[in-house]
């Protein structure tokens, strides 16, 4: 009995492998859970594996690591298994015996476990899929193909340019926008300016086409746009959609990705932000080893609030001995966006950093600490890079010495001639750069991230004069990036302006609405129209008109108050923003703005709102911002600057006393006005008596109204008077051409009754006002007229 039931037992067992063996290779492979039962197959089978086969087995190792998480995937492992390497010999002896499918699967999955470019059987493989692919892939093998070129850098190579031509032959006919957007990324660095336009066309048919567009598409639509450097809205806009549709199955690298291609494309989506915050929040307890801590710091930080940010410091802290150097120069770049620094991490990898662009961010976060200093060493780090660097790299290492210098000047430290002999050079290479440009949107690329300090005082002159010369390359594609660096420089030119408003009105079919306020700034900030000012600002509001419900409440803060400026006040955009719902929608966006924005947008509203009120009352809309403004003057406004301090004795002086002038008023409406008096319909000055204040205290509102007409208050005939001294900020840098907001606190004034004396810098300290008796008849004649006294 004993015999029989082991004789069974042995029978079943050889039933069970013999019904294994005997079922097709392919077949057993599929059914493999374990790396080590298809290398089990592979070494039992070497002598008659077919090439099918061959693809198999690599088919089904990729899949089982796929599976795997990052911490266990062990590719090297795979790679240095002797039956990998089998399998690795067998396919080069069966490579022309592949079909082209299994040719680039192949050749894609042995890059995938860490295979080296020079090895024989890349090569081959290489060599076989350039020599079939003009003839016999397709779209879907050749973009595979493209990405393993791309894995390998070749993104410069024949077979990457015969592919781009290959694609540019055959876009009218391609339909898988899957394939065509990887195509699209790998071939970026490849197409002309035209060929650009053809893909991003051909990409917004098929993606209107899609009943639901995936992920992964709009992620390499969004990569490909930061490729090209091309900030093209509608499929932004598109992609953003597919994003916060499918918030939940995005991981941590996809919105770490995402951010950092709005980030280079300027591309702002508040609903993203609010989403994508949430969700990397839950993150947070789930990462504790550095690299994916690092990623989730970069991407949550600048939008954390106080106690994220909390809680992501702490945490970096305890790993930051851990840090690689590319991990710590991402941490310290979060950390400016933060407005937080850490000294200790930025100066353990200035040390060992070799490449420009890492050396100038360590450098100018340096020069942001408390105490900012180079060592001898630091400095030579940067003699030694500055010949590789482009202009913003130039411009942020002559940032941080100027700052290096200042703290030395302030501390009583000597400055030395290394630190005025780097400078030196810095506006040498800078000026270089600028003179042997001969693209404008190369040159665009260079400047738009110049700091303003030393660019204003070196660079500026010779930037417009490449501007200049390069202006007949502005197009319909650039010219809001060239507005808005021409509203940083406070230059005035009008051979620009009137170029940009040219280009606009020619072609704003072309233009996109988010671009309008870029267009508009540069007119606003330095006061001027163009020719064809109704066409221009016009032709900007038909734009925006349709757009007026989606687009960014912050844009559209600053877009009003712009076209307040120039006194331009369309009654659809002001509608949409005095709006209850468009206030709630800004309320809950100003809570995930950093502080200074913040303030900067609360401002801009209220700004708005006074400018709509007194120029435009028939529309009605109420006035609603006395208590902020309250909590903004509730401060002490510091003391005076010593021509203003001169200016406030000489008019007690011309007015009979220093009870008939009043320093720092408040207007109706929260304007602050240098000084003030009152005459009466003799033009003989009014006394304020009690009503004076303080010089240096905050200054008060003395109105029962803080909306009355100024004139209400007044005896009759008698007029209130108000001196502005206006400082090189109120205008143009090239020219004594008065800048918008000074302009526009001018007609304010007026409209609230007063007659307006502006003293502008450049007079008061001429030759000609250089006498005390001179200054004296300057203001005589301002407040009383010719010949008064």
């Amino acid at each position: 009995m004993f015999r029989l039931r082991t004789l069974c037992a042995f029978s079943w067992r050889q039933f069970q492998f013999r019904s294994f063996s005997c079922e097709p290779l392919i077949i057993q492979m599929n059914k493999c859970t374990d790396q080590e039962q298809i290398f089990d197959l592979i070494e039992r089978n070497k002598e008659t594996l077919s090439e099918k086969q061959v693809e198999c087995a690599f088919n089904n190792l990729w899949q089982l690591q796929k599976q795997k998480t990052s911490l266990l995937k062990n590719v090297e492992y795979v790679g240095d298994h002797p039956q990998f390497l089998t399998l690795h010999n067998l396919t080069t002896n069966k490579i022309k015996l592949m079909n082209d499918d299994t040719l680039v699967n192949v050749l894609y999955i042995t890059q995938q476990f860490a295979v080296k470019a020079h090895d024989p059987l890349i090569q081959a493989l290489v060599t076989e899929a350039w020599k079939r692919m003009e003839s016999r892939f397709d779209i879907k093998v050749l973009s595979t193909f493209s990405t393993c070129l791309a894995d390998q850098h070749l993104y410069f190579s024949p077979p990457m340019g015969k592919i781009a031509d290959i694609v540019n032959r055959n876009l009218e006919t391609i339909q898988d926008l899957r394939s065509l957007c990887v195509l699209m990324v790998n071939i970026s660095s490849l197409i002309s300016q035209h060929f650009q336009e053809q893909l991003v066309n051909k990409t917004e048919l098929l993606f209107d086409n899609m009943s639901s567009p995936e992920v992964d598409i709009a992620k390499r639509i969004v990569k490909f746009l930061q490729n090209v450097k091309y900030r093209y809205y509608p499929l932004l806009e598109r992609c953003n959609k597919v994003f916060l549709d499918n918030m939940n199955h995005l991981d941590l690298d996809s919105i770490s990705k995402i951010f950092d291609g709005y980030q280079f494309l300027q591309f702002y989506s508040f609903e993203f932000v609010i989403v994508a915050k949430k969700r990397l929040t839950e993150m947070i307890p789930l990462f504790d080893n550095p690299a994916s801590f690092v990623k989730l710091f970069v991407a949550l930080g600048p939008v954390a609030g106080p106690e994220e940010k909390k809680q992501l410091k702490s945490t970096m802290l305890l790993i930051s001995e851990e840090l690689t150097s590319q991990q710590a120069l991402a941490v310290v770049k979060a950390m400016e966006d933060m407005e937080s620094r850490n000294s200790h991490l930025i100066k353990n990898y200035l040390k060992v950093s070799v490449i420009p662009s890492e050396i100038s961010i360590l450098v100018y976060a340096i020069s942001m600490l408390p105490s900012p200093h180079l060592d001898e060493a630091s400095v030579s780090r940067i003699e030694a890079v500055l010949p590789q660097c482009y202009l913003y790299g130039l411009n942020d290492f002559a940032t941080s010495v100027l700052r290096w210098i200042q703290y030395d000047h302030m501390h009583m430290s000597s400055i030395t001639g290394k630190q005025l002999k780097l400078l030196q050079k810095l506006d040498h290479y800078s000026h270089q750069r600028l003179q042997q440009s001969n693209n404008l949107d190369l040159l665009w690329e260079e400047v738009k991230s110049l700091k303003e300090d030393w660019f204003r005082e070196s660079l500026v002159e010779e930037t417009i004069a490449a501007l200049h010369r390069l202006m007949d390359g502005m197009n319909c594609m650039n010219v809001s990036k060239i507005a808005s660096f021409i509203s940083r420089t406070n230059y005035l030119s009008t051979l620009l302006l009137d170029k940009i408003a040219s280009v606009v009105i020619e072609q704003i079919e072309k233009i996109h609405p988010f671009s309008i306020l870029a267009v508009i700034l540069p007119f606003s900030i330095l006061n001027y129209d163009p020719p064809q000012r109704n066409e221009f600002l016009g032709t900007c509001m038909q734009c925006l008109n349709s757009h007026l419900g989606t687009l960014d409440p912050v844009m559209l803060v600053f877009l009003g108050f712009s076209l307040a400026t120039l006194e331009y006040f369309p009654e659809n955009l002001l509608k949409t923003i005095f709006n209850i719902k468009f206030l709630a929608r800004l309320d809950s966006q100003l809570e995930i703005l950093p502080s200074s924005l913040r303030s900067r947008v609360q401002f801009r509203l209220m700004e708005l709102n006074r400018a709509v009120r007194l120029e435009c009352p028939e529309f009605q809309i109420p006035w609603f911002h006395d208590r902020f403004c309250q909590q903004h003057y509730n401060k002490d406004t510091g003391s005076m600057n010593g021509a203003q301090l001169q200016i406030y004795k000489m008019l007690a002086e011309v007015l009979g006393g220093i009870n008939c002038v009043k320093a720092s008023v408040l207007s109706p409406y929260y304007h602050t006005v240098d000084f003030e008096c009152i005459l009466d319909k003799r033009k003989k000055p009014l006394p304020y008596g009690s009503h004076n204040i303080t010089l240096g205290k905050p200054p008060g509102m003395y109105w029962e109204s803080n909306t009355q007409i100024v004139g209400s208050s007044l005896p009759p005939g008698a007029e209130r008077i108000a001196f502005e001294f206006l400082d090189s900020k109120a205008f143009c840098r090239n020219v004594p051409h008065i800048k918008g907001k000074s302009a526009m606190k001018k007609r304010h004034l007026e409209i609230l009754g007063y007659h307006v004396i502006q003293i502008p810098h450049f007079e008061w300290n001429s030759m000609a006002l250089s006498q005390k008796d001179a200054r004296l008849d300057y203001l005589r004649e301002h407040i009383f007229g010719a010949g008064k006294s």
